[in-house]
């Protein structure tokens, strides 16, 4: 599944990610000081999304994978939201 073709991230792109994946961390880490009620944890679950799609593009190296491969990584995703929803309306129904 992996391009015959070679790549190679600059180490100062992958410096940046880290930055930003450090901020996000940090911003996680202070959004529960907030008192935002049941969106704590919304808000925390898209952070950590957004981070783990930062780790998937660059670290992983998924951005340079074939289009089938991003579209299954996609659905996962997808799968995931679902799975989340379907336990946020239980918990809120309870």
């Amino acid at each position: 599944m992996a391009n015959n073709g070679s790549h190679i991230t600059e180490y100062r792109v992958l410096a940046k990610i880290l930055l930003i994946l450090m901020f996000c961390t940090f911003l996680t880490i202070s959004v529960t000081s907030f008192h935002l009620g049941a969106l704590t944890v919304t808000v925390a679950l898209l952070i950590a999304g957004f981070k783990s799609f930062l780790v998937l593009s660059y670290f992983m190296h998924l951005k340079y994978e074939s289009l089938l491969l991003r579209i299954l990584v996609s659905m996962v995703f997808v799968l995931f939201i679902v799975i989340v929803l379907i336990t946020f309306i239980d918990y809120s129904f309870r």
